[in-house]
């Protein structure tokens, strides 16, 4: 058997955020002006090369690891560790990042009489964009200029462009005097016998005249709103405990990562970004997917994520940006490229899963926590989403949501699979727009239900089954048109001239999870997604292995996605498909196993799990952790315990369907409604599964589970 060591995705640098600001360095910790190194605040670089010595020397860090998400520590040796009498002496450096950064640089001596260490230090400063981070900068042109101001101690490097306005200050503060002179800080620092003797170098961006601090020192530092949104989450994610390591292991690193996540937004402070280190902006429909997926660890982050969504929705008839009134945003970035209208991702709106999930999970949230209250006040945004879609969505009016691009620098394709090439004929062909994918047709019937749920609590019966009513006439349209009966799924979309785009795909997960297959498809529709041209064998391939499009490294093209897992395990469980369920969960908890901490990354290869290739490989330019693979995991546990709230009830089903390969699951501190419970499942040695629940009062009921848990994509 081939042993494979644990890999790290990106294992040529590290990286830590806090909100809309990341610090990338190499793996000792330094940055070295290499991309993509560098400090990134709001999509901009402001430091990109710091130049460290010490004694005339740099010093070279022997250990270095990140800290909670948001701050790193490293370790160099100063002095020599093996004279007598002692001259040993290490240099920490400590990295926190907020809306600034500090860096604190403290001289450790295990020496018997005093020591002396002369620390010089210098910065530059390109005002990269977080797209350009790879190259340099190449999209926009400016000069930086740096002053020096005597008086504040500070240096500030300026972007020199009139229409924008960037700057950073940098200050060194510390135990000795700092001077400043030919572009370099000097601080000559003595340390006692056996003592120590720091330094803090403030790194603040000055934005459109808006400075922004950097953060005190500290790893539990709970200042700006992205840190307290952590230490909110912190403490209110659901925790599991079982005797399969992989999977304990894989939701402790899950959560962890769920917690470090939040944007800080103020319309919505816990909703998560996409990924790290490239998707630290705001994501609509990312956000959102993972915080559903993630609902069995906690509802707060959809509060917020259905809260930020709400607040960017379209105004206008905006080509350029793709924008329409009541649609939803797609993604925003600050960074100088989408400032300076290079590109319109400042604000951009190309995409059309965003308000049929909005509805969905609005639903979703409702059924979790039974909080009529922040329904009603999301109730307006719902409104405005379901007009979006009424008018724009479905522009020829045959009754399928069908997306184009209007913008010149826009997406393509608008629906899960976004790049470029995601939709493919049977021949290889990229499918030209209009197209009307799959997915997007699940989704509407989804958020068609949802919606008759939300607005009939919140006293609109007429509306709520006059909605219903069109989602069972969709759920009919639908299986006639996209069915293929001689492949066992459906097509991919219909292509501009109604033709069925006979390419088989993932998309048939998503289906399921939506409950848009009829009941009489569904064993099909799962064996299919299973077969092996689909399962790789760690999970399900974007595209059949045996199209001619096919390609393992691809973004959509035949990669497999840990996100589409966690929602396919849902669309199984509903249809209660629980041998494809236990293949598709053991394969990704697997794959887990062979990333560092059991985090899996963005997008894995569609390579075969054999013995040829002991390990998947993953998407070359992957996140790493990336919201939605994360939030997987917590799906996955979720369809295998096959549990549906009905928080309005105070009372959750569930039928669980433990493999043999997990014997046992205890969830502590889990949210239904107003009920904090305990949850243990266990599989008895005589054959069954029991279910026990301690803490506040809710009903659990064992009840099968098909036909039973809705929820839709993603990205």
């Amino acid at each position: 058997m081939v042993r494979v060591q644990n890999q790290r995705v990106r294992p040529d640098v590290l990286y830590v955020a806090s909100g809309w600001s990341t610090l990338v360095t190499d793996v000792r910790g330094r940055i070295g002006g290499t991309d993509p190194q560098g400090f990134f605040a709001r999509n901009t670089r402001v430091l990109s090369r710091e130049r460290i010595e010490v004694a005339g020397l740099p010093p070279v860090p022997f250990s270095t690891a990140n800290v909670r998400g948001h701050a790193q520590l490293s370790y160099a040796e100063l002095g020599d560790r093996e004279q007598l009498p002692s001259r040993a002496a290490y240099l920490l450096i400590e990295r926190f990042v907020g809306p600034g950064l500090r860096t604190r640089l403290t001289v450790v001596s295990y020496a018997d009489g005093p020591m002396s260490f002369p620390l010089r230090l210098a910065v530059e400063a390109d005002f990269a964009d977080t797209s350009e981070a790879e190259t340099g900068r190449r999209l926009q042109r400016g000069a930086v200029d740096a002053g020096w101001d005597p008086a504040a101690g500070e240096l500030r490097l300026t972007y020199r462009r009139d229409d924008l306005d960037r700057a950073v200050a940098v200050r060194v503060t510390g135990d000795a005097p700092v001077g400043y002179a030919g572009g370099t800080f000097a601080v000559d620092l003595t340390v006692p016998p056996g003592g120590s003797a720091r330094v803090d170098v403030l790194v603040e961006p000055v934005f459109d005249g808006e400075r922004l601090p950097a953060p005190d020192a500290g790893y539990d530092e709970p200042g700006d709103p992205a840190a307290r949104a952590r230490a909110r989450l912190a403490g209110e994610l659901t925790r599991l405990h079982s005797s399969n390591f992989d999977v304990t292991a894989a939701w402790r690193c899950a959560v962890a990562d769920l917690s470090v996540l939040p944007l800080g937004e103020p319309a919505g402070p816990t909703a998560p970004i996409a990924g790290l280190p490239i998707y630290q902006e705001i994501f609509g429909r990312d956000t959102m997917t993972s915080s559903w997926q993630a609902l069995l660890a906690g509802p707060t982050m959809l509060a917020d994520s259905l809260r930020l969504n709400a607040a960017h929705l379209g105004r206008r008839l905006d080509d350029w940006r793709d924008e329409e009134p009541g649609k939803p945003l797609h993604e925003a970035r600050q960074g100088p490229v989408s400032v300076l209208g290079l590109n319109p991702f400042d604000r951009y709106y190309g995409d059309w899963s965003t308000a049929p999930d909005f509805l969905v999970f609005l639903g979703q949230f409702l059924a979790w926590t039974g909080d009529l209250e922040t329904v009603r006040e999301l109730l307006p945004t719902a409104r405005r989403a379901l007009g979006w879609i009424e008018r724009y969505g479905d522009p020829d009016g045959d009754g399928f949501l069908e997306y184009h691009c209007r913008s010149r620098a826009g997406l393509k394709n608008q629906g899960w699979k976004d790049s470029d090439t995601a939709i493919v004929d049977e021949h290889g062909q990229v499918v030209p727009n209009p197209i009307a994918t799959s997915e997007l047709q699940g989704y509407w019937y989804a958020g068609l239900r949802h919606a008759a749920v939300v607005f009939t609590l919140t006293g609109h019966p007429a509306r709520g089954a006059a909605l219903l009513a069109r989602a069972r006439a969709l759920r009919r349209r639908f299986h006639q048109a996209y069915w293929l009966p001689e492949r066992g799924c459906y097509a991919m979309a219909l292509g501009p001239d109604k033709r069925p785009v006979r390419s088989t795909n993932s998309n048939d997960g998503h289906l399921l999870a939506t409950g848009i297959v009829p009941e009489r498809a569904a064993a099909r529709v799962a064996e299919r997604l299973l077969a092996p041209d689909m399962f790789s064998g760690w999970g399900v391939r974007t595209l059949s292995a045996d199209h001619p499009a096919y390609n393992p490294f691809s973004y959509h093209r035949g990669s497999v996605w840990p996100v589409e897992a966690g929602t396919i395990g849902l669309g199984l469980a509903r249809y209660g498909c629980w041998p494809q369920l236990h293949r598709l969960a053991e394969g990704m908890f697997s794959a887990a196993g062979l990333f560092t901490e059991h985090r899996l990354p963005e997008v894995l290869s569609g390579l075969p799990r054999d013995a040829d290739h002991p390990h998947p490989g993953v998407y070359p330019d992957s996140c790493s952790p990336q919201a939605w693979s994360a939030s997987a995991v917590v799906a996955l546990v979720q369809a295998l315990l096959a549990l549906r709230p009905a928080a309005p009830l105070r009372t959750v089903l569930v039928d669980p369907h433990l493999p043999d390969w997990l014997p046992d699951l205890r969830l502590e501190g889990l949210r239904v409604g107003r009920a904090t419970v305990d949850l243990t499942v266990r599989r008895r040695r005589g054959g069954g599964i029991s279910v026990r629940a301690r803490g506040d009062r809710l009903v659990v009921v064992r009840r099968a589970s098909r036909q039973a848990i809705p929820g839709p994509g993603h990205r």
